[in-house]
C-alpha cells in the first residue's frame, strides 16, 4: 500500500479525507495533528480516537506550540503585526507551522503522498501546498475536497452511508483555534449581507463587567499577566 501522511485535525473535512483515502484510495493512511495551541489533552484523545475509528493506520499528535510561538507569535507580538490594523494573523501563521510539522513527518516516516482537507476556497491549500512542495518535492500531493469540489453536505452524506454519523450542525461552520487566535468560517463569511450566529462561536462571551489587565514586558518578551503582576507567562 502507498503510505500517505493526512493533516488531520478531527474536523469534517479531514475526518471525509481519513475514510476516503483509506478505504476507496487504498492508502496506508498516517494522521498526524500539529498542535498550535487549540486542542487539550482531552480533545486530542477525542481526535486520535476518531481518526482510528474512521480507519487510518496510525495517528500522531505533535505538539508545536512552544516553536509556533518562538519562531512566529513573538515577533509578531514584537511588530504589533495586524492585517489592516485591525486582525492578528492568526490562522495564516499556524498553517505555515503546521505545514512545516507534517513535511518533516512525512520525510520521516518515508512517505510517497501527503494530504490535507482545504478546499478551492481560501488561502489555506495555497500555504500547505508551497510548504510541502519546498520541503518534500518528491512526495505527492493529494486534495480530495478540492479536486472533487465536495460540498460539506455530500462530506456528510458519505460519512452517514459508511455508517459514521456526523450532525450537520456541528458541521456547519468550520472552527480554527490556537494560541494566537479563534477563527470561525461558515456560509455566512462567504458574503457580507448576514452575521454569524450566535451559536457559530466555541467561546461564548461569559464576562460583561470591565476588568483591568496588566501586561508585562521584558526586552519586548510577555512575562507577567495579572493585575498583581505576580503571574509569570510561561
Amino acid at each position: 500500500m502507498k503510505k500517505l501522511v493526512l493533516a488531520y485535525s478531527g474536523g469534517l473535512d479531514t475526518s471525509y479525507c481519513a475514510h476516503f483515502l483509506t478505504h476507496e484510495e487504498d492508502y496506508e493512511v498516517h494522521a498526524v495533528t500539529v498542535n498550535t495551541g487549540g486542542f487539550d489533552r482531552e480533545a486530542l484523545r477525542e481526535i486520535e480516537s476518531r481518526a482510528l475509528e474512521l480507519g487510518v493506520h496510525s495517528y500522531r499528535a505533535i505538539d508545536a506550540v512552544q516553536s509556533f510561538y518562538d519562531r512566529v507569535v513573538r515577533y509578531l507580538v514584537f511588530g504589533n503585526i495586524l492585517r489592516n490594523n485591525t486582525y492578528p494573523l492568526s490562522v495564516s501563521a499556524e498553517r505555515i507551522v503546521q505545514a512545516m510539522e507534517i513535511a518533516k513527518y512525512a520525510r520521516e516516516t518515508g512517505a510517497t503522498h501527503i494530504a490535507h482537507g482545504s478546499t478551492g476556497a481560501g488561502n489555506d491549500q495555497v500555504r500547505f501546498d508551497l510548504i510541502f512542495q519546498i520541503m518534500v518535492p518528491e512526495v505527492e500531493i493529494i486534495t480530495p475536497i478540492r479536486d472533487n469540489k465536495l460540498s460539506r453536505e455530500a462530506e456528510i452524506k458519505y460519512l452517514q452511508n459508511a455508517g459514521i454519523p456526523y450532525a450537520w450542525e456541528k458541521a456547519k461552520y468550520s472552527i480554527n483555534k490556537g494560541l494566537w487566535g479563534t477563527s470561525v468560517g461558515g456560509e455566512e463569511t462567504l458574503g457580507s449581507r448576514r452575521p454569524l450566529p450566535d451559536r457559530a462561536f466555541p467561546s461564548p462571551l461569559i464576562k460583561k463587567d470591565s476588568e483591568t489587565i496588566i501586561l508585562e514586558f521584558t526586552k519586548g518578551e510577555l512575562t507577567a499577566l495579572n493585575g498583581n503582576q505576580d503571574t509569570p507567562v510561561a
